[in-house]
């Protein structure tokens, strides 16, 4: 290829950005569908969060699908043909409608990915706006008035306590909304 070519084809791609859309997985194969679309040189989004898990009376956070058995898929028309994806192991069809597939609106997934931490998970829920052992103070219920050390969040809802209570430290669950700061 020469180089005017090589400038002529740069400037094709590059005219017509990669757009994305959304892909129905078959249950439960959401990262069998990422691997194979990856595979074929599509660009796909599955965006993840922190989910609590517990089973055997152990509790553990794992990553899940945000929206699940969907993921996103880029596709460039310049590039790429989009009925590929729906053969793709894991994939039960691309969305679309008398057209075509559907494109999603380039600001829901540029939201999405600014809401992503380090580990590219997204950040569901409230923070909670406490450190632990913070000193806090319930505001209503049967612990009404006592004040206590913040250890954790326990979901976005509740919060775990620690309680000076008879001389003993004991562990209150409370909701988020009924502490406050102590001063």
């Amino acid at each position: 290829m020469t180089e005017y070519e090589s400038l002529a084809h740069a400037r094709y791609e590059s005219a017509e950005p990669a757009r994305w859309f959304v892909a129905k997985t078959r249950p439960n194969n959401e990262h069998k569908a990422l691997f194979h679309l990856r595979r074929q040189g599509f660009e796909v989004y599955l965006p993840q969060f922190l989910r609590r898990i517990r089973h055997a009376r152990r509790t553990s956070w794992q990553p899940r699908p945000l929206f699940p058995s969907y993921l996103f898929v880029a596709i460039s028309e310049a590039r790429q043909g989009w009925h590929a994806i729906n053969s793709t192991i894991g994939i039960s069809h691309l969305i679309t409608d008398d057209r075509g597939p559907v494109p999603v609106p380039p600001s829901v997934i540029k939201d999405l990915q600014d809401t992503e931490d380090d580990d590219g998970l997204i950040l569901t829920g409230r923070k909670t706006p406490f450190k632990k052992g913070a000193a806090v103070q319930i505001m209503s219920g049967a612990f009404a008035d006592h004040v206590g050390r913040f250890e954790n969040a326990t979901d976005s809802e509740r919060v775990t306590i620690l309680l000076d209570l008879l001389g003993r430290e004991v562990r209150a669950k409370v909701k988020l909304d009924a502490i406050t700061a102590h001063a």
